[in-house]
Parts: C-alpha cells; sequence; structure tokens
C-alpha cells in the first residue's frame, strides 16, 4: 500500500493525534495526517494541530440544522482530501458514517468494550463506572466504528490493572499509557492492509500474509 491518509476528528486535547503524529515523524506509521476535524471553535486539539502544520477544520454540530447535514459536511471533507482512514481522536460527536467509509473509521474508548460502552460513556464517566463496579482489570478498545455507539468490530484490546484505591484520574493515566500503544499499532495494522473484518469479527493477517 502507499502513504494512507488520515483524517483526525478531535474535540478536545489532542493528545492522541500528538502521540499519532510523533508515531508518524518517527517512521513506524506510513501515513501522513492529512486533514484535522475538529468539534469546537476553541480547544488545545486545535492548539496542537496547529503547531504540527496542520489547520483544523471546525465543523460543530450546532451550526447544522440535524446530524445528516452536519455528517454529509464531514463526508465532503473526507472526501475532498481523499481520506483512507478517519481516526476519531477525543471526538464526542454523533455523526452518521458513510457507507463507502464501513471499516475506514476508528475510535479508541478507554475500557473493555463491550463493558461500560454506550451513549454518555465517555472519560471520567467511564473509570468512575469502572471502579464503582469493582472491576480489577480495565483498558482501552480500538474498534471500528459503525453508526451505534461503541458497537463496531473490535480491532485491539489491552489491558491493565485497576485498584481498589485508585481515583477516575489515576485509572485515566494507566488507561492512557496503554491507549497510546494500542491506536498506533491499529492503525499500523490498517496501512499494512492486515485487517479484515468478516461477520463483525476482525481477522488480523500474520505479516507474512499481507500480500496474499
Amino acid at each position: 500500500m502507499g502513504i494512507t491518509r488520515i483524517a483526525i476528528l478531535l474535540s478536545g486535547s489532542g493528545r492522541t493525534m500528538a502521540n499519532i503524529s510523533e508515531q508518524i515523524e518517527e517512521g513506524r506509521l506510513n501515513a501522513e495526517i492529512a486533514a484535522v476535524v475538529s468539534s469546537r471553535t476553541a480547544c488545545k486539539g486545535n492548539e496542537r494541530a496547529e503547531k504540527l502544520g496542520l489547520t483544523p477544520e471546525i465543523i460543530r454540530p450546532k451550526d447544522f440544522a440535524d446530524v445528516e447535514q452536519f455528517s454529509g459536511k464531514i463526508a465532503d471533507l473526507l472526501n475532498e482530501k481523499q481520506i483512507d482512514l478517519v481516526v476519531q481522536a477525543g471526538w464526542l460527536c454523533y455523526w452518521k458514517i458513510p457507507e463507502r467509509f464501513e471499516n475506514r473509521v476508528m475510535n479508541i474508548h478507554p475500557a473493555l468494550l463491550p463493558s461500560f460502552g454506550g451513549k454518555g460513556m465517555w472519560g471520567h464517566h467511564v473509570h468512575e463506572a469502572v471502579l464503582k463496579r469493582g472491576c480489577k482489570v480495565s483498558g482501552c478498545t480500538v474498534h471500528f466504528c459503525s453508526n451505534e455507539y461503541d458497537a463496531g468490530p473490535i480491532i485491539l484490546q489491552r489491558t491493565c490493572p485497576a485498584f481498589a484505591e485508585d481515583t477516575p484520574e489515576s485509572l485515566a493515566k494507566r488507561v492512557f499509557e496503554q491507549e497510546r500503544i494500542a491506536y498506533p499499532e491499529a492503525i499500523r495494522l490498517f496501512c499494512e492492509d492486515r485487517l479484515t473484518v468478516i461477520n463483525g469479527i476482525v481477522h488480523i493477517k500474520a505479516a507474512s500474509q499481507q500480500n496474499d
């Protein structure tokens, strides 16, 4: 495969985008960030994008009459920029994924799906729920997105311990350490054409099979 053109969708700090950019700069991902979409006019992610030499496209849900128009604007940009893979990086907005981007939109969730997922389960809400349930293990899940919250095919998961004395903040820090590993790895597998989805299950080809 050639260089994979990535679009980053963000709503917050942009630290996941920065991690991906670093992986690209170090030659670990055969990709380029070809577009950044932000759902906010002012957020740390916009500043980080600009420092990376990227101009974020501001696309806010409240500027559109409905989710169809909002989604259409995003899809138009993806088409214009000839995007191969969409990476949601702290993206908090629902949008309808076009059919042509099926299994080409990734998200990372700060828990082990299918547990602790769904509408309203993001950020500290997830970690609070994990600790309230008394879980001994947490982690992160990279998955392809469908038009249902946190329901798309699972690509990778990584785990970390959860302790009774944890706070949502301390658990979040430990989970994010795993996110920094898992997301670039999932993107790398996509770039190497090693991901296949069959009946909703992601199959990962061995490196020796990637050109078969």
